[in-house]
């Protein structure tokens, strides 16, 4: 059973080869058969090839990335997605010219001619199509190292007058071992040190799979400063549940290291838990949650031992990696969470965002999927991702540095 959701990706992936290849043919290249075949069979070579060693990869789970095999990941996966955009336009134009032909032969009586594809209209979904190739392969090679700063000014009747101005900087899902390239992980770093956050806080997968990942960017992590400290939590793929173990002793004992390494990074990690932050006179409370998330995801958040020492009057900010998590369970909690900060979506690492305009994939999956959400006077802000996994890139979606500034409301 586990080879059939393979097999029938992989007979998906040959259909959409097919179905571009003949309707590119037939519109644009009829009169140079052999060179068009020649080029398209060497596109679906690489296409195979790296969505193989994309497979292997990921089974093996390797604790690192090199910048070669992120190249050849990222043009297999270009050409995945220009396809069946391209296959996709084809399929609406046959059902076009389906209805047209069908029509005609309703009208006369007799069997319409037939109807040759457009030729501006296959023109126009090649272009249209290799622009996008450029720029998902633009987005392998550059945005994801194009780090924005998302500031965010959040008041709140209950915050302590002491906090008025306190600022947050949030990052999340750094899935280190895609990175293939320490230092421009740093200059990320370094422009989240440059917001001088009075505290800093890390959402969830902090790796993919293994505590390895983390190794390059121990030092670095534990460079970062913050007065009121730092502090982490468990995502789901902190776990290591995507890839196998021999025992689950062996995938323990490498949630174990991976707790070591983020000690040594300086972080402290929130498991169902809460610390009170100390200014002045007032405290407020900085609580974290282990993964919460709806099913297949692990469901290991407890809000009653990470709030138990919680009181009515206090002012809380919850770290939960998955952002279902606020709807299912927090907003409705008897004791209140006046801000929640979650990841987990990465914005699909590709979409737009031109001004008011927001759009990504994403968002026909999780309804909050970036940026602030308020309901019933309760905030929830969800990350778009420090690192990348799965497509190694970033396209419209730029990964992302929040600061979070707590306001009083006047």
């Amino acid at each position: 059973m586990k080879m059939l959701p393979i097999i029938i990706f992989f007979l998906l992936i040959l259909s959409i080869e097919f179905y571009s290849y003949f309707g590119l043919r037939a519109s644009l290249f009829s009169n140079a058969k052999v060179l068009y075949t020649i080029f398209y069979l060497l596109t679906t070579a690489l296409t195979v090839f790296g969505i193989l060693l994309m497979f292997f990869s990921a089974k093996a789970g390797y604790a690192t990335q090199t910048y070669g095999v992120n190249i050849l990941f990222g043009v297999a996966f270009a050409f995945v997605i220009v396809k069946l955009i391209m296959s996709s336009l084809f399929l609406v134009e046959d059902i076009f010219r389906g209805f047209l032909w069908l029509f005609q032969t309703v009208v006369k009586f007799r069997g319409a001619e037939y109807i040759s594809r457009s030729y501006i209209f296959s023109l126009v979904a090649l272009i249209f199509s290799g622009l996008l190739w450029f720029g998902l392969n633009y987005g392998v090679i550059f945005g994801k190292y194009n780090f924005k700063v998302h500031t965010k000014v959040v008041e709140f009747e209950n915050l302590p007058p002491e906090f008025d101005g306190f600022r947050i900087a949030q990052i999340s899902d750094l899935h280190l071992g895609t990175f293939d390239k320490t230092d421009m992980v740093q200059k990320g770093f370094d422009l989240l040190q440059a917001q001088n956050p009075d505290i800093i806080v890390f959402t969830g997968d902090m790796v993919n799979n293994r505590a390895e990942e983390t190794v390059p960017y121990i030092d670095m992590v534990k460079n970062l400063h913050a007065p009121f400290g730092k502090f982490t939590i468990l995502g789901n793929h902190d776990y290591g549940s995507y890839i196998p173990w021999k025992t689950q002793a062996e995938k323990l004992a490498n949630i174990e290291r991976l707790i070591e390494f983020e000690r040594q990074m300086g972080l402290n990690l929130l498991k169902n838990t809460n610390v009170p932050i100390v200014k002045g006179t007032d405290t407020i409370y900085i609580a974290g949650v282990e993964n919460w998330g709806l099913l297949p995801f692990p469901q290991y958040g407890d809000l009653d031992s990470a709030l138990s020492t919680i009181t009515a009057g206090d002012f809380v900010v919850l770290l939960s990696h998955d952002p279902t998590h606020w709807k299912e369970k927090v907003l409705n909690y008897p004791k209140n969470v006046a801000l929640t900060l979650s990841g987990h979506t990465h914005g699909m690492q590709m979409g737009i965002e031109i001004g008011n305009l927001r759009w990504s994939p994403v968002k026909y999956k999780y309804k909050d999927w970036a940026d602030l959400f308020e309901q019933g006077g309760k905030y929830l802000y969800v990350n778009r991702g420090f690192g990348h996994i799965g497509y190694p890139g970033r396209l419209g979606i730029w990964p992302e540095i929040t600061i979070i500034e707590l306001r009083q409301k006047k």
